[in-house]
């Protein structure tokens, strides 16, 4: 009875074993190679047409931003057309008189109000925001993002109107808490930090809600089992691992409040000296002959801080998104 050979896979080495007694002969199978399949490019990297969809954004941004900005810059180191010595001319004296006296007021007020209100947001929306990313109702967590986002956006006049109505001398809270007897004045810094407050609040819910997000269940539960207590775990856990995004969101809501305008024109005026008031009288005039470019100092010096917020936003936030990844 003869038995078929069992078949031998064949491998890369392969050694027999034959011959006569003591006689022995290697025989190594070498592999096939094949040549390796080239890599095709991606699309994005074939450029050309690839290019074509951002060519609308990089139009927009030119024309937006690009072209107002080199204005600036020139006319800030210009001559107005009403300066005796002539239109044009090369001067470092507009930028001098934006850092002195009633417009280094202004600029001085301006920090320190979107400093203090960017703070004060930020305390004040952390806690907000955990609770509605700690909360189990679906609906209040979508209704509160919701409104968080029509009052981030909700400024100007009507913003303004909104409190003169109810906290102004003669507002329907202001009378009905005699706050008028407490010495409450809206048209006064104060007023105007709390107006300020109304938008930049729900702006820090949006901010710090996906961060909120990106905390690790785990990361609780470790901390629960080495008997760690809820202030220790928001010590030495989450806070360290939030303190990118909530410089970052204090550097966005200081931003912000830095540009804002119409509501602080619309409510207080001149009692409260700002740098973009400053910029609208300067614009509208109310400037020393010769001195018409000084608004566009005033607007250089702002495009500076904002440079200044953005350098330190955007390492904040990349540093931020790989802990929460």
């Amino acid at each position: 009875m003869t038995t078929a050979p069992t078949p031998v896979p064949t491998t890369p080495a392969a050694t027999v074993t034959g011959g006569g007694a003591g006689a022995s002969a290697t025989a190594t199978t070498t592999p096939t190679t094949t040549a390796p399949t080239p890599r095709r490019r991606p699309l994005a990297r074939l450029g050309g047409a690839s290019w074509l969809a951002t060519v609308p954004l990089l139009l927009f941004f030119l024309i937006g931003f690009g072209l107002p900005t080199v204005a600036i810059v020139i006319g800030a180191f210009t001559t107005s057309s009403d300066a005796e010595s002539g239109a044009g001319q090369f001067t470092f004296d507009n930028m001098a008189d934006s850092v002195q006296g009633g417009y280094l007021t202004a600029m001085l007020s301006s920090l320190k109000l979107s400093a203090l209100t960017a703070l004060l947001a930020t305390l004040i929306g952390l806690p907000l925001a955990q609770a509605v990313v700690t909360s189990r109702r679906t609906w209040l967590r979508q209704a509160v993002l919701t409104a968080s986002g029509v009052l981030a956006n909700f400024g100007g006049l009507p913003l303004a109107f909104a409190f003169v109505a109810t906290l102004g001398n003669a507002g329907e809270i202001t009378k009905l808490l005699h706050l008028t007897d407490h010495g409450w004045s809206l048209y006064s810094f104060t007023g105007l930090t709390v107006v300020y407050l109304y938008f930049l609040v729900p702006l820090m819910v949006l901010t710090i809600t996906p961060a909120l997000d990106g905390l690790r269940t785990q990361w609780r539960e470790a901390a629960q089992n080495n008997r760690a207590t809820g202030i220790q775990y928001w010590r030495h856990v989450a806070l360290p691992i939030l303190a990118p995004s909530l410089l970052g969101g204090f550097v966005l809501l200081f931003g912000s409040a830095f540009a804002a305008y119409a509501t602080a024109a619309a409510m207080v005026g001149a009692t409260v000296p700002l740098v973009s008031r400053s910029i609208a009288d300067a614009l509208s005039g109310n400037v020393l002959v010769g001195q018409g470019n000084l608004a566009l100092a005033l607007s250089l010096n702002m495009i500076i801080v904002a440079v200044l917020v953005m350098a330190v936003y955007l390492p904040l936030q990349r540093r931020s998104a790989r802990w929460l990844s």
